[in-house]
């Protein structure tokens, strides 16, 4: 089979990439709680994957692919079925490996509260709110595949995390007032999306949590209604992005009793 990636794999700040998340694929009525992955599912992270330390995030180990045509041809193979949406989840994109890395650096943001972490993909953002002290950490994504590595990179870190499949963005279950903070990363590339990830946060603020995001300036990230907390360098891109490195920033939402305080720090990346 002759694969070619989606036109846009290499993404910038001004043109999103394709081989990124589309919640839209996905019937917002699936919903799997993820706490054995099934055999198959694990059969296929396990075979397309290595579980190798985190560029940014080394105390976090991932089950990652070093490629992602791949691990999309052997997981349409193994599922039996084409145009399967990319493996996401096998990858610690920019954004997450730069929220994970302020969460461990400031696990006050965190630490005894109730965390979700939207968009989770490998689980990497959640699984770093785990280290740091939460309470209790979801994880949602889209993609049953992805709940299965949260829960398997959960457990490989000897951590807790309820890796939801489900497209929570336009309800408000998620969003409760037991809902102390709420973290996305890497979800702020194409118009509609953002539009829904940044209504989402919005809500879940307006009952009272703190919100943190981790991006390095796609398309249609909403500058003007956050602040700048840090800024990292993130290695190790190539497969994924324009540039090996990326300048990415964490950011959050102003207003009531945030934990994470202050202004941009320079992040050791």
């Amino acid at each position: 089979m002759d694969r070619q990636l989606p036109a846009g794999l290499l993404g910038s700040s001004g043109s999103p990439s394709a081989w990124e998340r589309d919640f839209s694929r996905t019937a917002a009525s699936i919903v799997i709680r993820s706490t054995v992955p099934e055999p198959a599912a694990l059969q296929i992270i396990l075979t397309n994957t290595q579980l190798r330390p985190v560029a940014l995030v080394p105390e976090i180990q991932l089950h990652q692919a070093s490629e992602p045509i791949g691990v999309w041809q052997h997981t349409e193979l193994a599922a039996g079925r084409k145009n399967l949406d990319p493996p996401f989840w096998a990858f610690a994109w920019a954004g997450g490996q730069a929220l994970a890395r302020y969460l461990l650096d400031h696990p006050q943001a965190v630490k005894d509260r109730h965390v979700i972490d939207i968009a989770s993909g490998s689980g990497l953002v959640a699984i770093a709110a785990a280290r740091a002290g939460a309470a209790a950490v979801t994880a949602y994504d889209i993609d049953p595949l992805a709940a299965a590595a949260i829960t398997v990179n959960a457990d490989a870190n000897g951590v807790a995390v309820l890796a939801i499949c489900a497209d929570v963005l336009d309800t408000d279950a998620p969003v409760s007032t037991d809902v102390d903070v709420m973290l996305a990363a890497d979800a702020f590339y194409e118009r509609d999306l953002a539009g829904r990830v940044m209504r989402f946060l919005e809500r879940g603020h307006a009952r009272g949590a703190d919100v943190l995001a981790g991006d390095f300036g796609r398309a249609y990230l909403p500058r003007d209604r956050l602040r700048a907390l840090a800024a990292y360098d993130v290695p190790g891109l190539s497969v994924l992005e324009d540039s090996d490195v990326k300048r990415t920033t964490i950011w959050a939402l102003p207003g009531h009793a945030a934990r994470s305080r202050g202004t941009v720090r320079e992040g050791l990346g």
